[in-house]
């Protein structure tokens, strides 16, 4: 990262906090990838699977080169590339809600794998996305925003524990610019069926302790499979939400786009090594 981008990171990082930057700098028992589960057999010939190898990407087809932004679209005032991430950056000054769009493909069902960094603020990983709609809830105190780089559509969400109440929404199902919004909170597995409220049908963990697993201003991996209504949002190797939505209607069940948002100021957000699968 340049000295520019590296001072202001440690700047944000020195506002969050001090109970929350000592929580995060040793958080308990967070894997960084999935523990190694015993090759052995078991009685009858069963195995244990294997572990899934997060930097495997066979099959896989990159999105970011950690080198420029081709294919992506937003505002050059916020995303950059720096030390082979894409970087975004808002400050108390140049304050911005806004997402980077990849326009260069879009997908229904895929395995998407990238790492992810936020030091203030918030983000998320938009998937199945679109560019173009009316924004439901204008941001107080920011411009009209800028339609072609607004996404509605599911998201990842991650985000720095900044402001406090943030610490539990890093790896929920959220529905950005619809009425659903939360749909599936971190720890919960939820369905949504045609002319009813999403409903909780079975849960993962605390959410709580779930931020446990949380790397805070540092990388974290983010995995996201959908396949057809069913999402699955796995974060350094534990998952964090699973969303079933059977409403054939919904925004949700479409193809769309991949982009990653940035919201609140001062934030520094980062991602790299960006690969996905496509299955249709």
């Amino acid at each position: 990262m340049s000295l520019k981008y590296e001072i202001l990171a440690a700047a944000v990082a020195l506002m969050l906090p001090t109970t929350l930057c000592a929580q995060a700098a040793t958080p308990v028992g967070r894997p960084s990838t999935p523990a190694a589960a015993p090759s052995t057999a078991r009685p009858g010939g069963f195995r244990e699977p294997d572990p899934r190898n997060f930097d495997d990407h066979a099959g896989y087809v990159s999105l970011f080169d950690g080198q420029d932004l081709k294919g992506w679209d937003g505002d050059p005032s916020v995303w950059s590339v720096q030390d082979g991430a894409i970087t975004g950056v808002t400050t108390l000054q140049h304050r911005a809600h806004t997402y980077l769009v990849y326009r260069g493909l879009q997908a229904k069902d895929f395995d998407l794998k990238l790492e992810i960094k936020a030091v203030g603020g918030g983000t998320g990983i938009q998937y199945r996305s679109r560019t173009g709609t009316p924004w439901r809830r204008p941001d107080k105190g920011l411009p009209a925003p800028n339609l072609n780089w607004m996404m509605t559509g599911p998201q990842a969400d991650f985000w720095s524990p900044n402001p406090p109440r943030a610490e539990v929404y890093t790896g929920q199902f959220y529905v950005e610019n619809s009425p659903m919004g939360i749909v599936a909170w971190r720890g919960e597995v939820v369905q949504i069926e045609p002319g009813q409220a999403p409903r909780l049908v079975g849960t993962i963990g605390d959410r709580k302790a779930l931020n446990g697993y949380v790397n805070v201003n540092d990388w974290n991996q983010y995995m996201i499979m959908a396949r057809g209504g069913t999402f699955i949002q796995i974060l350094n190797g534990q998952l964090m939400s699973l969303a079933v939505d059977d409403d054939a209607r919904d925004v949700n069940n479409r193809s769309g786009m991949i982009g990653i948002e940035i919201e609140g100021a001062p934030s520094v957000i980062s991602v790299r090594n960006i690969w996905i699968k496509k299955f249709n």
